[in-house]
This record gives C-alpha cells, structure tokens and sequence, in this order.
C-alpha cells in the first residue's frame, strides 16, 4: 500500500512543482541560452531502480561539450574512485554556478517523477560508469527509485564520499516510511540554503 501511496504523493508532488515552478524555469531558460551556446537542457543516461537506464533531465550547468572536456580539466585517477566530483570546476557557466548552489538545475527532474523513473525523494541517480564500480553493497542503493532529493541532498551533497552517502541511502531504503519521505522533503529547503557540498 505505501509503494501507491508514494506513487499517488510523487505524481502529485511533481504535477505541483512543474505547475509553481514554471515561470522560473522560462527565466532559467532564458538566462542558460543568453550566458553560453548550447541547449537549455542536459540529458544523461543513468541509473534507475534496479540498475535500469533511463535519461534523466536537468537544465545545462556546463558548457556544451563538458563531458568531451573532462580529461583535459583533471585525470581521473587523481580523483577519489569511483566518484568523479571536481570541486570548483571550470566548465560549469556562470548561471551554472547559480543554478548548482540552490539545486535548481533539478527542476526538469519532475518529468522523470511523473514518468515513473524517478521519486520524489530517493537516492540520486547515478551515473552508468560509476555504477559500473559499485562493490556489491553499494548497488544494493539501486533497490528503489531514485529521487530528486534524499539524505545525500540534505546531509552534504557533493561533500559526501561514494561509502558515507550510500550509507545513509541504505538506511533510508531499510527504515523506509512515507513520514521519512516528507522530513527529507521538509530538510531539502534549509540544505539547499545553506549550499554545502554544491559543486
């Protein structure tokens, strides 16, 4: 009953927030094509539940050809495996920058909540060549839908390590309760504010 339940709140929740939140995505919109040459949107393969791809949306943070870029910003393995998280990374755009500290190139996600590949709330969806070195515990956080926000929202973001954040997904996941789904809802606001781990 509470997988319906939670379905029935995440078609609603998502309906809602495209509705209250339309007028700012046009002005994001707006802003992305006038700051840099490139589509407003970004679309990425990535994990869902069960390890399933799906293309998740957000708006383009980057420039265009960041993901060509990559290499030529910072070696791989210079990075702490198997998360490829570049702290003040020079292709992120200016409106970029903005976009990432208050979480608000997410907002296409609600597509994904309302085609049934993503949640409200869950673990954030990974990337395929991350998943792709998991340990056997870590793609045990794959068990559920992943969300827009979670505990990795609200308690570090990018400043998590890949085993401190797939902790507390688990612990999410194993005490599972729609009352969780709503404190992490009500928790994202003030996080999102207070821009730790946003990069």
């Amino acid at each position: 009953m509470s997988v319906r339940l939670k379905r029935l709140i995440d078609l609603v929740g998502a309906l809602f927030g495209l509705i209250v939140t339309s007028p700012l995505m046009l002005l994001i919109a707006l802003a992305i094509k006038l700051d840099s040459a490139g589509p407003v949107l970004f679309v990425q393969t990535r994990a869902g539940q069960g390890g399933r791809p799906f293309r998740m949306y957000k708006f383009r943070s980057m420039v265009a050809d960041a993901e060509t870029r990559l290499d030529a910003v910072i070696a791989q393995s210079q990075l702490p495996p198997p998360v490829f998280k570049i702290p003040r990374d020079p292709r992120v755009t200016r409106v970029g920058r903005f976009l990432r500290r208050f979480s608000l190139d997410e907002l296409p996600q609600f597509v994904n909540v309302l085609k049934g590949e993503m949640s409200l709330v869950g673990p954030r969806p990974e990337e395929l060549r991350i998943v792709a070195l998991y340990s056997d515990w870590h793609r045990r956080r794959l068990a559920v839908k992943p969300g827009i926000t979670g505990p990795m929202q609200t308690y570090g973001r990018g400043a998590l390590s890949l085993d401190e954040r797939v902790r507390l997904e688990l612990t999410y996941i194993e005490n599972y309760s729609l009352w969780k789904d709503f404190y992490f809802l009500l928790k994202t606001i003030p996080a999102v504010l207070g821009g730790r781990g946003a990069f």
